[in-house]
Parts: C-alpha cells; structure tokens; sequence
C-alpha cells in the first residue's frame, strides 16, 4: 500500500531526456531543501528538447520522492505518453503547465509554487515593491494573474497566457507564483530570486518603518542588466550545477 513501484528508464530514453530527468528531479528535490513543496501539490514541469513532450510529476508522491526515473512524460495535453509508466498525473493541476508551455515553446520550464511569501505578497493590490535586489530582478520581468478559482477551467488558459506574454515572473493573485526559464537552472534563479524578494518585503513591512523604494529609472536600467545576470553563463548555468551537486550530497537517490 505505501510501497512506490521501482522503475528504471535510463537505458530506454535518449541522452538528452534522461538529462533533463535528472535536472528536474534534482529540482524537484530543491523544492523541499529550500521548504517551497506543498504536500504533493504544485508542479514543475520541463520540455524536453527537440520534441514536444514534457516531463512532470507523478501524483501522489512527495517531492523528496521524486527520481529521474519516475518523473512522468505527457503530451501538451496532459496525456501520458509511456504506457508502461505505473504512474499517473493530476490533470487539474496541469491547467497552468499546459498554458504556458503551449504560449512560450522556448522556454523549457516553468515552476509553480504555494509559498506563504509568495502568497501573502501576491494576495495584496501593491504586489511586489521595489524594496531590494531581489526584487529588481523579478520586477524586470513581473505580470500577475487574478483569482478564478482552482485552475481547472480551460477557459483560464487564454486569459493565463495573456497576463504572462513574454515575462519570466508571475505572481497568481491569492495563489502563489510561476515563474518561467530557457533552462531549468534559469527557472529555479528566477524563482530564487522571487522567493527571496517576498521574503525581504514582509520583513521590511514588519518594521513599521518607512521603506525606501527604489527608483523607476533604476529598474528600468535593471531589465537590460537582468537578462545578463540571471541566464546563461552568469545565471542559471554557473548556479544551476553547484544546486546540482547540493542535491546530490543530500539525496544521492535522485539521479536513479
């Protein structure tokens, strides 16, 4: 009843999905090294390169169950693409996934999380406030999304793609947070980044002290600079491995 079935796909898959199995496990496995899992709830989900699967997580496990081995291939529908697979997936869940996999066909992954910050910072009119560095990397590439309801509604998709257009940050009214990468490593700095600037900003709430905001021209200044820092060799790239390497140490089962 509580045993996981034990499955094994490194030799039936190519080189390049295994990677990205690895990446997303391990990126599984970091959601709950920094404390952002929810029980068995929110997602991350990856493309695979070169095709138009996807890779996301079996429902029903724990993220620090996650493996490369277990992690789920569908179709941008939602369908699973390997039969032999024991495993199934939570469609509703997949509402938000299959909106901006199917709106953005660079972007490889994209995170979805449930954190208190993120919540409690998304669930009030001024959003996220120019308060500190984090925050200037998000709010170069900010949207938000309003409350329907659980995102089970394919009539959402639209007015989901529409809030995101082209940005890497988004805050879900009274939900929580999404954010989007060319890579998994880009997508995990970006929610990094996102955690942290809603974890400084009710910090700074709390003092009950007048904040200093920083200046629009500086942001905008800041969305050039953005795109340099946080992807590619300065961003996800240098990060992601040592992240890698973290997991690793801490479960040495995930790359199974």
């Amino acid at each position: 009843m509580f045993d996981l079935p034990s499955v094994n796909v490194k030799n039936k898959v190519s080189a390049q999905e295994w990677q990205t199995r690895v990446e997303l496990a391990a990126c599984y496995r970091l959601f709950v090294i920094h404390g952002w899992d929810d029980l068995i709830h929110t997602h991350v989900s990856a493309r695979i390169p070169g095709t138009e699967h996807l890779l996301i997580n079996a429902f029903g496990l724990s993220f620090d169950e996650i493996t490369a081995s277990n992690l789920v291939k569908i179709d941008i529908n939602g369908n699973i693409v390997d039969p032999d697979t024991p495993f199934k997936i939570n469609p509703a869940g997949f509402t938000i996934h299959s909106a901006v996999h199917i709106a953005r066909h660079e972007d490889q992954c994209a995170l979805h999380v449930h954190t208190n910050e993120t919540i409690a910072v998304a669930s009030v009119k001024e959003g996220l406030l120019p308060l500190s560095q984090y925050s200037m990397f998000a709010l170069a590439s900010m949207s938000y999304h309003d409350y329907e309801g659980l995102a089970v509604n394919e009539d959402e998709i639209k007015r989901l793609q529409d809030d995101l257009g082209s940005c890497n940050f988004m805050l879900l009214r009274n939900h929580g947070a999404l954010t989007m990468g060319l890579t998994i490593g880009d997508a995990f700095m970006h929610m990094y980044d996102l955690i942290r600037a809603c974890q400084v900003q009710i910090q700074v709430k709390s003092m009950n002290m007048e904040p200093i905001l920083v200046d629009q021209t500086i942001i905008d200044g800041i969305k050039a600079q953005a795109n340099i820092v946080h992807s590619g060799l300065t961003g996800g790239q240098k990060a992601w491995p040592a992240m890698m390497r973290k997991v690793k140490r801490t479960y040495p089962d995930f790359d199974q």
